[in-house]
Parts: structure tokens; sequence; C-alpha cells
């Protein structure tokens, strides 16, 4: 039987994670995954995500509590499952034609994808895109969509099992803490779903942009998209884990140089800030409270002093436009994954070490204005 825990796993740093949503973009969010379970060096004790972050949340949980019953408790096999399971969903989103609204094909992994130039993936380059957007945008989607038909809910059903998901322990071991944000529509406020009231309806709650789905309802409230109120939710990895770092996979742009002149333009930069408000308010809380522990103002014994760490690839993602993120061409999701992966990599270089030592993100500098 496999070890269980070994010497060097046993002394890995536990880390949060923290993943924003964004559409197709969440392939970015897998190619960080990826690099940070193939190294192997951290531990994961609590991941929070919203959207698609929600769905690699919860995919990635569920491949990592499946290896640990696999392996008999071993670490390795879990992390090897959870990636082998992030790429399963990744691929079936590039097969699934229309899952986040264009195209569909054969499964995302060739690394040439990334050869393509970033243009052609941008829907709003497409000539009749246009005009196509502008009378789609006359419905809502209980006009267009009466059925409520949704293909990320047959995706869902073949990589997610809400009952990993809902698992505290596997073969002995720790199972990773998944919480999923949704937006309440009647009252605006975020609601975190966790354990049994993790279920394929709140991934798809998280997710339900309400121009093109129709509300997701979970013991009558209707839930819209978690980017609203929570891009992704920090409180529950304070709240209810052990972990002082906090890594931020951000796929939405904090800063955007250069004003937007174009209605399109204006309308992506508009979406950009409102789905970042959230997660800046909560930035600017955990910031005041990191202060004020400095300063010996609050017990730190009572109050987490949180080390922020960040991976972001803003000047490789700038290419892409907000319209991209309903494009679901596997060589999109492939150059993404690239992306993501890379800078997975670059962190790990950079600051893996920082991990149980200090933040390598300022809250202020990077999100707060210096």
């Amino acid at each position: 039987m496999p070890n269980r825990q070994t010497a060097a796993t046993a002394t890995i740093p536990p880390i949060d994670l923290a993943l924003q949503g964004g559409g197709s973009h969440g392939a970015f969010t897998w190619g960080v995954l990826d690099a940070l379970l193939e190294d192997g060096r951290l531990a994961f004790d609590g991941v929070s995500g919203t959207s698609a972050g929600a769905m690699n949340a919860a995919v990635l949980g569920c491949g990592y509590a499946r290896g640990l019953a696999q392996g008999g408790g071993d670490l390795t096999v879990a992390r090897g499952e959870a990636r082998r399971a992030l790429r399963a969903f990744w691929s079936d989103i590039g097969g699934a034609s229309g899952c986040f609204g264009v195209h569909g094909g054969s499964a995302a992994g060739s690394s040439a994808a990334s050869a393509w130039p970033a243009w052609m993936f941008n829907l709003d380059s497409w000539p009749m895109y246009g005009v196509w957007n502008s009378w789609w945008q006359q419905f809502s989607p209980y006009q267009f969509n009466p059925l409520n038909v949704n293909p990320l809910r047959d995706i869902l059903l073949r990589h997610v099992d809400p009952a990993l998901l809902a698992a505290d322990t596997v073969a002995g071991q720790p199972t990773l803490k998944v919480f999923v944000t949704a937006t309440s529509v009647s009252t605006g406020a975020p609601k975190v779903f966790q354990g049994a009231a993790l279920t394929i309806e709140a991934l798809l709650a998280s997710a339900c942009l309400p121009n093109m789905f129709q509300s997701v309802v979970i013991d009558g409230e209707a839930y819209w998209d978690g980017g609203y109120a929570g891009n992704p939710a920090l409180w529950p990895l304070v709240d209810q884990t052990q972990s002082l770092d906090l890594l931020l996979v951000q796929i939405n742009p904090a800063v955007r140089p250069g004003v937007p002149t174009t209605a399109t333009e204006i309308a992506d930069r508009v979406n950009e800030i409102t789905f970042n408000a959230s997660l800046v308010a909560q930035l600017r809380a955990i910031e005041f409270v990191q202060r004020l522990v400095d300063r010996h103002a609050l017990d730190e014994q009572e109050y987490k002093n949180l080390r922020l760490h960040r991976v972001a690839d803003e000047a490789g993602l700038a290419a892409y436009d907000a319209s991209s993120k309903l494009n679901t061409d596997p060589r999109l999701l492939d150059a993404l994954f690239h992306l993501g992966r890379g800078a997975g990599e670059r962190w790990l270089a950079e600051h893996a070490a920082d991990v149980g030592q200090r933040g390598s993100t300022s809250i202020r500098q990077a999100f707060l204005g210096g």
C-alpha cells in the first residue's frame, strides 16, 4: 500500500486557492493548477471559486478525493488524478458545441495551439458578430431558450461527484474544502455553497450569466453568476481554513491601460470593473487587518494576518478580449492553458519559498492604487 504521508509532504506549507471566474478564460486557471499540482511542493487546504473558477474548484476537489481513494491516501496519486480530471473536463468543454456560447471541436491538448493569433478567437473581430450580438441581446433567455437547455449541466454531471465534495476525509486524508459562490437575484447578496449543499445546481448557479441562462432556483431562491457578489469569495477561506497563505489566480485584469472609446470596449471594461469590485472590497478589508495586526492593535491569535500571493498574466491575457470568454474553440482553450501553465511555473520559481514565510503580493500596490 502506498505511503499516506511522506516526510516531505508532511512539511509542505498549506495554502488556500482563490479562483476567479471568466468563462473560457478559466482554462488559464486550469494551466496554473496543472503546474502547481505537478510541482507538488504545496498542500492545498481550501479552494474558493466563482463561475469558471467554481468549475475548476469542483473538478479539482473531486479529482483529488478520487485520487486519495485510488491511492489509499497517497498525495502524489491524488495530485495526479486531479490533473487528469481537470484536463478531461476542459477537453470536454472544448468538444461541446456552445457550452459557453460558441464553437465546439476536438479536445484541447496540442501545444502548437498557442501559435494561433489571439485576434482570431475574439468574437468581436468576426464580421457579423456585432450584428448577431445586437440582435441576440434583444431577447432574454426566457424567450430564446424557453426549455432552459444548458449544455454545461451534462458536462458537470460527467465530471463532478457531489458526494466527493461533501466528504471531509478519504482514505484517512483530508479532502479539499471547496467553496462556490452565487449571487441572490432578490437581495444581491452572495451565497456560498459548500459540503452537502454544493450540488450541480449550485455550480450552474455560480456560472449563470443572466443574459444567457435562466436563473437557477435552489430551495426557492433564484441565483445568478457569483461574480457580481464575490469573484471569488475570500471570507470562507479566512473563516473556515487554517492556512495563512492565500493564492489568488486572477484572470480579470485589475489594471487595463488606456481609455476605451468604442461601445464594445466601454461595456467590456465596465464588466471587468464590476466583476473585480467585490474582490477589491474584500482585499481592502484584509489589508486593513494586516496593518492593525502589524501595529499590534489586533491579536494575531484571533485575527488572521494573511499572506497574499497572486498568479496572473495580464499582458498575455490582454490580447484576448471579453468576447473570447464565450468562445470554446479548443485551440483557444489550449493557448490559455499554456499561458496559465507558464504563469504558474514562473510563480513557483519566484515565490514558492515565500509560502509559510511572507506574502509575495502587496494588496495596496496591486489593487488599491499604491
